[in-house]
């Protein structure tokens, strides 16, 4: 994505922001949320991006989250700003009382789905906090003043939550992949990079709260939710490439591959050290503000530590096979006349 404005794009339609969850109540006709949650989503799907209607002219993305309970897919339409490389949502609920499904979605699963335009890609989402929250805020409510209307009906702070795109820095990891080695080392890059990001995060916000002084608690440095979304990100990939390695890579090379039966076994034993150590980092993470900075910051150095030497081993010993196999896999072409595969 090439690199956005500092300043959020200014709506050309009316103040008030348009959402797909507020539909106007006063017209009978007028849809379910969730009727019309699937024609913005439609029409978004079917114009490159562009709705028109109410959103006529609006920036407008839709964000795929993993339910918090359920596990399940969800597609909402939002509204979205700029801020340099970040995208910027707001959890307005059209100023109800609560907070929209989809942020206790993010909060549960930081990694979510994100279309703009014609682009898909994977982001991590991150709730901003304190002053960062309020000063971007007031860039939201700069280019939307409804954002303000929908504040002063509710309670409840209005989250603003920045949505990060999730890839390698550039240069890390194979530029184009054409097989399963080239998918493996992408990613294993994804990992090492977040992997430094969260020693980075941990970091900053133990600084923060090692500045203060003065009688009295410490204040929050802003950078909780940032350090506890990316940890999440990164436990959950985590977990989901052990598990498909355990459950269809690892049992498809024994088949075919046995030598590599060994070192497939360390791998396993492996998968299963450094869940238990994401297990204690998880723990760790349930109340970063008083966490003891020296147990986190061992914990999270020696899971560092093994991961590394685990990616590092298992890129030693499964490229060489993994290096044949095409990625993605090519799908078996059926002759309809003969029922043959080719």
């Amino acid at each position: 994505m090439t690199s956005a404005p500092n300043t959020p794009t200014t709506p050309t339609k009316p103040t008030t922001p348009k959402t797909a969850n507020t539909p106007d109540k006063s017209n009978p006709s007028t849809p379910t949320p969730l009727d019309f949650n699937q024609w913005v989503i439609e029409q978004f799907r079917a114009n490159e991006g562009r709705v028109g209607g109410p959103f006529e002219g609006g920036d407008l993305l839709l964000l795929t989250t993993t339910g918090a309970k359920s596990g399940e897919e969800h597609t909402t339409p939002l509204a979205y700003f700029r801020e340099g490389d970040l995208l910027l949502i707001v959890g307005s609920a059209g100023g109800a009382p609560q907070h929209p499904a989809w942020y206790h979605n993010l909060l549960a699963h930081p990694m979510v789905r994100v279309e703009v335009g014609t682009e898909v890609f994977a982001a991590i989402a991150v709730p901003a906090e304190g002053d960062r929250r309020d000063r971007l805020f007031e860039q939201v409510v700069r280019a939307a003043p409804g954002y303000a209307d929908y504040q002063r009906r509710t309670t409840r702070s209005l989250p603003v939550v920045t949505l990060r795109r999730s890839e390698p820095e550039e240069g890390e990891g194979p530029r184009e992949v054409t097989n399963l080695a080239e998918k493996l080392l992408e990613v294993h890059s994804w990992l090492r990079v977040q992997l430094h990001q969260v020693r980075e995060e941990a970091d900053a916000h133990f600084a923060a709260r090692a500045a203060h002084q003065g009688p009295g608690a410490p204040p929050a440095p802003g950078l909780s939710m940032q350090l506890r979304q990316h940890c999440l990100a990164f436990c959950e990939s985590l977990e989901f490439h052990h598990t498909g390695e355990d459950a269809h890579i690892f049992p498809a090379l024994e088949r075919h591959h046995p030598h590599l039966r060994d070192a497939l076994r360390r791998l396993r034993a492996e998968h299963r050290t450094v869940a238990r150590i994401k297990g204690e980092l998880h723990a760790l993470l349930s109340d970063i503000a008083t966490a003891d900075p020296a147990r986190f910051r061992a914990e999270l150095d020696r899971m560092t530590e093994e991961l590394r030497a685990h990616l590092d081993y298992e890129e030693e010993a499964l490229i060489p096979v993994l290096a044949e196999i095409p990625f993605p896999p090519t799908t078996p072409v059926r002759d309809g006349a003969h029922g043959a595969t080719a």
